[in-house]
């Protein structure tokens, strides 16, 4: 007489932790926050955690070592425009976590954090659309870092937006003259 095996609790257990185990690859560690500063009044603190294996680049690019990676940081606010030029005023500073060493940025300068604009006359009845104003000067490069999270801190009205930089060309040699 053939012997009969129940697989019936082992198999309800392997399926049961198998989502588990196939999202484990994709799990994002926990972020420790302690060793950053709290934001001060008025300020609210952005993070990103930076995902650790991003897609191959497009064929032909050389994009493969995360340390020649940057990441872009965008601070901005969503306003209505007309036809003149606005930028948020500042500039965002990199400094370090105090006994720490981690990198934290945030926005300074006289009147960090304010719209300002051209005063050219616009057409009546223009439309002014909704529109995400940047800050203005140069696009700042944080290091692609898997192992720390990028802290930013703004205030509260302002947002941060971010993308990945990978270089698409190989590097070229330049000529000493």
């Amino acid at each position: 007489m053939a012997r009969r095996h129940s697989h019936g609790p082992l198999l309800a257990a392997v399926l049961a932790i198998a989502p588990l185990i196939a999202s484990a690859g994709r799990a994002i560690p926990r972020l420790d926050l302690s060793p950053y500063p709290k934001p001060a009044p008025g300020e609210r603190r952005w993070v990103i955690q930076l995902p650790g294996v991003l897609p191959p680049a497009p064929a032909g690019g050389v994009a493969g070592d995360p340390r020649s990676w940057g990441v872009q940081l965008v601070v901005g606010e969503e306003m209505p425009v007309d036809c003149n030029i606005r930028r948020i005023s500042g500039q965002l500073r990199v400094s370090d976590v105090p006994g720490w060493g981690y990198p934290i940025y945030r926005l300074e300068g006289p009147n960090a954090g304010l719209a300002i604009t051209t005063l050219m006359a616009c057409p009546k009845g223009q439309p002014k659309p909704i529109r995400f104003v940047t800050l203005g000067g140069d696009p700042v490069l944080a290091p692609y870092n898997v192992s720390l999270p990028i802290v930013v801190y703004l205030p509260e009205r302002l947002e941060l937006r971010w993308r990945v930089w990978r270089p698409l060309e190989p590097l070229q040699p330049a000529r000493a003259l």
